[in-house]
């Protein structure tokens, strides 16, 4: 596994983590569908698993399934976008599933993110997001790599010039004869 280096922290920083997403199956009230799927987490693994999808708990309302082998990774191009995710009332991992053919099966997860700019994209098209509250590992991680290269840069609006205070009286404007 690859790490990054921190200078202010003890800790070395992994450059990725191996994740897996819970999925939940409950009976659907939709006369065009028999059930219904959602993403109530994500989990941390310790190692780099298979893709897989096991049945993790079962009752008669609902299912609960781990689908397992996603990785996380984090970039330097989204660093603005997880610091105000991680800054928001409620910080979330942003889920990007395929779409299934039939209404009955579930949606495979294959993305997830912290960054509600990257996943925005997948909005326009037909792929399924969900949003999971954050786990506390996966923020300690995501706040370190944002400490270590993000530096917040005010936005300042420009300052409008003024066209009637430069026009000189009697000559005509651009394009006027």
């Amino acid at each position: 596994m690859e790490t990054l280096e921190m200078d202010d922290f003890d800790q070395a920083l992994p450059a990725s983590l191996a994740i897996a997403v819970v999925m939940e199956k409950q009976p659907s009230t939709h006369p065009w569908a028999d059930f219904r799927y959602d993403a109530i987490g994500v989990v941390v693994r310790d190692d780099d698993t298979e893709a897989s999808v096991s049945c993790i708990y079962q009752d008669a309302e609902k299912e609960h399934y781990l689908v397992s082998g996603l990785t996380l990774r984090l970039h330097l191009d989204e660093c603005e976008s997880y610091y105000h995710n991680l800054m928001s009332p409620e910080p979330g991992c942003f889920i990007v599933a395929s779409q299934p053919d039939n209404s009955d099966d579930m949606p495979l997860p294959y993305l997830v993110s912290l960054s509600f700019d990257e996943v925005h994209a997948y909005l326009e098209g037909d792929e399924q997001i969900y949003s999971v509250p954050i786990p506390q590992q996966l923020y300690q991680w995501a706040e370190a790599f944002v400490l270590q290269n993000y530096v917040a840069i005010k936005k300042t609006k420009r300052k409008l010039k003024n066209w009637h205070e430069t026009e000189k009286p009697g000559t005509p404007r651009a394009g006027q004869s």
